[in-house]
């Protein structure tokens, strides 16, 4: 399926479901992009309309039905940046009209509708990017690169670390937020799903373990300060199938707000890579350390790109199928543990709650590739093992 056609040149029109929260980035990306002739914001797909004030300007087209907007506007391209249980049924209809797709992250919230999802849009022919904006960094390949020169000796192990401040009325923001379940469906709304996804993704891209497959185990970590049904401050060890592990640890309850990274760790140095910033330091033995900065490739950049001359895509659905295997075991793990009433306090002012000492403990995960547990946190409790034998079907 080909989809609406486009003349050669002209901007591909694009439709946006979800404007609001998140979805302000994508205006202000689509505009940018807009400026440069990429593309037209040609449809926004919204329950409650948005006025004229809120988004700024004159509206395109807009409707609360998402397949008729693809069809009115001609859409060549729709970005999906609505509550995660919605993801795959939007997509599909997406895919449906031969329209190709541009779906924030977590794709899915279990790995059956993440597949339902994957599978039904290779069937239908169009192209899909998922939205880890992180994997489309320069700093990536170069990382790679210095790897495999042999720049911090023989790989042991990815770390990952992610320690920032929410408030408590960024868990009630949304009906879904903070919840596992909403109305008898997968939510799955926790640290290292939704606000800290990047930093698992990042993780996994360094690991060279992106695909389903690339998995063989997982334990998973999950506690809560805040009166929320997901996990808040978590952590997660992947076993990679060539033998390689993957921590990260993740809060929302940090003292202090700071920006996440991961870490590549060798026997002779180490690779920090601060995500957010595409800033990278290299520390190795017998040399100073070498701070770099890249670039990064805009992922509907990357997909308009992929549909006017065949740019690869960046960050396919299967290229996502290690992430979706931690959002499977972090689904089907015990919900999370309240830490007790002395574990964590409330800000004065702020509105937030803390646990004192987490951010050493994100970095020091992180930096040893350990658990909570294992690193004596008196309010961890020792982590749920998914079983070796991960599905991928």
């Amino acid at each position: 399926m080909t989809g609406p056609r486009t003349a050669p040149g002209a901007p591909l029109p694009v439709v946006l479901a979800g404007a609001r929260g998140h979805g302000r980035w994508h205006v202000a990306n689509i505009r940018r992009l807009e400026a440069e002739g990429i593309v037209r914001l040609a449809g926004i797909c919204e329950l409650t309309p948005l006025t004229e004030d809120e988004f700024g300007g004159e509206l395109p087209e807009q409707s609360a039905d998402f397949g008729a907007l693809l069809d009115s506007t001609g859409a060549r391209i729709a970005v999906i940046c609505t509550p995660i249980p919605t993801h795959t049924d939007l997509a599909l209809t997406a895919a449906g009209r031969g329209v190709h797709i541009l779906l924030e992250k977590p794709p899915a919230p279990s790995y059956a509708e993440f597949r339902r999802m994957a599978d039904g849009v290779a069937a239908a022919g169009v192209a899909c990017q998922i939205g880890f904006q992180s994997l489309g960094s320069h700093a990536l390949p170069a990382i790679r690169e210095l790897v495999a020169e042999g720049a911090v000796g023989r790989v042991v192990g990815i770390g990952g670390a992610g320690a920032w401040v929410r408030p408590e009325e960024y868990f009630r923001r949304a009906p879904w937020a903070g919840r596992r379940r909403l109305n008898g469906v997968d939510v799955i709304d926790g640290a290292l799903t939704n606000p800290l996804a990047h930093a698992v993704a990042t993780a996994l891209a360094l690991a060279g373990s992106t695909r389903a497959e690339d998995v063989a185990g997982i334990e998973t970590e999950l506690l809560r300060a805040n009166d929320i049904e997901s996990d808040d401050t978590s952590c997660v060890r992947i076993t990679t199938a060539r033998g390689g592990s993957v921590t990260v640890a993740a809060t929302l309850c940090a003292e202090r707000a700071g920006e996440p990274y991961v870490m590549v760790h060798g026997t002779t140095g180490r690779i920090t890579f601060w995500y957010k910033q595409d800033r990278v330091l290299l520390q190795r033995a017998d040399h100073g350390p070498e701070e770099m900065r890249f670039g990064r490739t805009d992922l509907l950049e990357n997909l308009a790109a992929h549909l006017t001359d065949g740019t690869p895509l960046l960050v396919t659905p299967d290229g996502t199928g290690a992430f979706m295997q931690v959002v499977e075991a972090i689904r089907e793990a015990p919900d999370p543990a309240p830490l007790p009433a002395g574990a964590w306090r409330h800000v004065p002012g702020e509105d937030r709650r803390v646990v004192p000492g987490v951010d050493g403990l994100v970095a020091a995960a992180a930096d040893t590739l350990s658990l909570y547990s294992e690193l004596g946190a008196s309010w961890a409790r020792p982590a749920h093992h998914l079983p070796k034998e991960v599905s991928t079907r």
